[in-house]
């Protein structure tokens, strides 16, 4: 729609990455949240204790998808343009992390510890009985390095590329949590006392999957060196992460839920691999046509240019330096 609106106007849309720094591109920021039926938003943090819990739940739900589910949701923005952009000039890095912000990663730690949290308020966190702080709307994230960030009452996931349709990201994003929520529901839906069990569940789940969180500059090697260190994956490439489509759990993940058949899987890894092979192969003929008519003639002729008037000075000029002419004819 946008590419046709601006043949109208005589102008042209140019939905291609931004890899190079000084050439002019674009990216996509998906922002992804969750409500009921009612139009209840389930990561908003609120002020009660009910609230309050259910956010952590649903909160603690998005963390163990996304750390569990890494690879889906880097192939979900694999393709060759966005290959090169991830990690570079404003881009966020190819490794899949999630941003929190300072306040909730320190009410997450509070809760793995035990402890009390020492932020605006000071109560004392049992999950389900006493409050939660109220948490500032400002609270958002400005780490632009950051892939997949909380920002307020909803999640970004920045990593698409711009000529990227939503529905694929979306479709692994609903899944993956999907299959979270129903995990905790087959622990909550059997427990005796509630409260105790979200309680656990909610400090076992920060516990298990807080090596997702990180808060800090994407673009720092000691990041590449830690997220490695930490067990995250770095798949830099479409080739890197495509096979990974096709893993046992990725496939069980899928089908469960019945938004994919295997086959239909296999399906969408043949095009998608045949779709990166194809545009590889055009910018690989189109890289070589533009040195073969364009820069090599104009390197020839500006060479033949330089030699001609050193010549001259040569002829013209005795004992005239032409060190500059014939330096760069070399």
């Amino acid at each position: 729609m946008m590419q046709k609106g601006a043949r109208r106007h005589n102008l042209v849309c140019l939905l291609h990455e931004k890899p190079f720094a000084g050439v002019n591109g674009s990216g996509k920021h998906n922002n992804w949240s969750i409500s009921t039926d009612t139009g209840v938003n389930l990561l908003e943090p609120g002020d009660t204790p009910k609230k309050n819990a259910q956010f952590l739940l649903f909160l603690c739900a998005v963390i163990k998808a996304v750390d569990e589910y890494q690879d889906l949701l880097r192939i979900s923005v694999a393709s060759a343009g966005n290959d090169h952009r991830l990690g570079a000039n404003e881009a966020p890095p190819a490794i899949v992390s999630i941003f929190v912000g300072d306040e909730i990663n320190a009410i997450l730690e509070s809760i793995v510890d035990g402890t009390e949290y020492n932020g605006r308020t000071r109560e004392y966190l049992k999950i389900g009985v006493d409050a939660l702080p109220r948490f500032a709307k400002d609270n958002t994230d400005r780490n632009r390095t950051s892939p997949f960030a909380f920002t307020g009452n909803k999640f970004e996931f920045r990593m698409l590329g711009s000529s990227l349709s939503i529905s694929g990201p979306n479709i692994v994003l609903n899944t993956i949590v999907a299959e979270a929520l129903k995990q905790f529901a087959d622990v909550l839906e059997g427990a005796g006392d509630l409260n105790s069990a979200l309680d656990e569940l909610i400090r076992d789940t920060i516990k298990k999957h807080k090596r997702i969180i990180f808060n800090g500059n994407g673009y720092d090697q000691a990041w590449v060196e830690e997220a490695e260190r930490r067990g995250l994956l770095n798949l830099k490439a479409t080739p890197d992460c495509l096979p990974l489509f096709l893993s046992k759990k990725n496939i069980d993940l899928f089908t469960s839920h019945g938004v994919f058949s295997e086959k239909e899987m296999r399906s969408r890894y043949e095009i998608v691999l045949e779709n990166y092979c194809k545009v590889i192969n055009i910018e690989a003929l189109t890289m070589l046509e533009m040195a073969m008519q364009d820069i090599l003639p104009a390197v020839c002729a500006y060479a033949r240019e330089l030699s001609e008037t050193a010549r001259a000075k040569k002829s013209l000029l005795a004992g005239v330096d032409c060190g500059y002419e014939e330096q760069l004819v070399g």
